[in-house]
């Protein structure tokens, strides 16, 4: 048989070729149509892909990371749960920013506390750190008449002829006519009260440049006043219904006397110290109070001392009142706390809000160790937990004071730094907790800072 193997190697071969060949062939159309190039070795040749650049789709932004709020090691932090709202320290930091480009510009903060801070304890030094750093001067607000007027050191303050009225009397107050600091005063015809600046505690306070009287008047006011002993100006103010008024003076201020002459259907509130812009600290102390009566301030005396008297900050430091040894449950003083933090922010929509925790308090043991009472830190997480639902700042006091049994540290502290209830600081300890906090405070101004420009870029 003929072997046709050769023939047929050299057939595929030929055929092979031809294909190859056909791959250098011009272009061919038929009718239009352009044919395909035969290309062999089209499965197995590398190509290069070339991506083609178009404008038409554009690529997609990096998205820019969250700004990280960091805390520095050694300080407390704030911790801000506020929400759209924006209740939080970011509205207390814009406010500082328009006053550093503002020389007219003032931003008032509103202490609200119990015993803790009586006296002008704490407020006086964080008043003054502030007042050094950004300006202002002045004690602030003072009520007509005061308890502890010859124990606090930051005014001189002296008054009579008045019947005073807090919500701490058992008897006799009618919650309706309080005013921001829980009391009403009504005149007896004579009545005065001066304030007079000093330098022995805190430095910015002998002289002021603006004095303020606060009062409603359903009739007609008569007043006179003299100011650093310069004779007496009289001053006469119409009936208004029932109105918020403020009689204002604006001139150098060392010392300051309110005399009234008539005070028809009048309730009057308080004075105040002021200086002509920066810092203003007022201290609303009330001995006894666990915070709960904040719901009791009338909504309208509330807006009306919020239109003559606005506040940028709203700190809020209670719990002493509040804590028991053993206590677990504080369900009942958490539900009426949001309440009165939401009256409050309804009523001064411009203001933020700072909750301070209940600082540390010690008891003795059966074996009389002193230790820090168990209900202090549930209550703690209960303030914790009202910061958070009600949408504003919170500071751990307890935390910033050292913790466990730091109120012992205090009072036994060369010199003493608390009393010795190892419930209340002195003086000396305001002063400590006062820097505690401003350091907080100028630190998260400086993180702020640093978010909006982060946010700029």
């Amino acid at each position: 048989m003929k072997n046709y193997l050769k023939q047929t190697l050299w057939f595929v071969l030929i055929l092979l070729a031809v294909l190859l060949l056909l791959h250098f062939l011009p272009s061919i159309t038929i009718e239009g149509h352009l044919l395909r190039k035969v290309d062999l070795l089209s499965e197995i040749r590398y190509t290069e892909t070339k991506i083609e650049e178009t404008d038409s789709l554009p690529l997609p932004p990096i998205p820019k990371p969250v700004f990280v709020d960091t805390c520095k090691a050694g300080i407390t932090c704030i911790e801000d749960y506020s929400d759209s709202t924006k209740r939080g320290m970011s509205v207390f930091y814009a406010a500082l920013d328009r006053l550093l480009n503002n020389d007219q510009e003032m931003v008032r903060i509103a202490v609200f506390g119990d015993s803790f801070i009586e006296a002008d304890i704490l407020t006086a030094d964080l008043r003054e750190m502030l007042q050094k750093k950004y300006g202002g001067c002045g004690v602030g607000f003072v009520p007509i008449t005061s308890i502890i007027n010859g124990y606090r050191p930051t005014v001189r303050h002296f008054f009579k002829g008045w019947r005073s009225h807090a919500l701490s009397d058992t008897i006799d107050f009618d919650r309706k006519k309080q005013g921001i600091s829980g009391h009403y005063f009504i005149a007896d015809p004579g009545a005065y009260v001066e304030l007079r600046g000093q330098k022995k505690y805190a430095t910015l306070l002998d002289t002021c440049s603006s004095a303020s009287l606060f009062f409603s008047n359903k009739g007609d006011v008569d007043l006179t006043v003299s100011i650093n002993r310069k004779g007496k100006r009289a001053i006469s103010i119409p009936a208004s219904g029932g109105a918020l008024q403020q009689v204002q003076l604006k001139e150098r201020i060392g010392r300051i006397r309110w005399n009234v002459q008539r005070a028809d259907s009048s309730l009057f509130y308080g004075l105040a110290l002021d200086g002509a812009h920066g810092i203003v600290v007022d201290n609303f102390s009330l001995r006894g109070n666990s915070g709960m009566s904040l719901r009791s301030i009338p909504e309208k005396i509330l807006r009306e001392f919020n239109e003559k008297r606005p506040y940028d900050l709203v700190i809020l430091e209670y719990g002493l009142n509040v804590v028991t040894a053993h206590r677990r449950n504080y369900d009942h003083y958490r539900k009426m706390m949001v309440e009165a933090i939401s009256h409050l922010k309804e009523c001064l929509p411009r203001s933020a809000f700072l909750l301070l925790s209940v600082g540390d308090r010690d008891y003795k043991t059966e074996t009389g160790e002193l230790r820090t009472m168990p209900g202090i830190k549930n209550l703690i997480r209960y303030q914790q937990s009202i910061a958070s639902e009600s949408g504003i700042a919170f500071w751990n006091m307890f935390e910033a004071m050292g913790g466990d049994e730091s109120m012992a540290k205090l009072v036994h502290a060369k010199p003493s730094l608390a009393n010795y209830d190892y419930t209340h600081i002195n003086f000396r300890g305001g002063k400590y907790l006062a820097g505690l906090l401003y350091e907080t405070l100028i630190y998260g101004k400086e993180q702020y800072d640093r978010k909006c420009l982060y946010e700029q870029k």
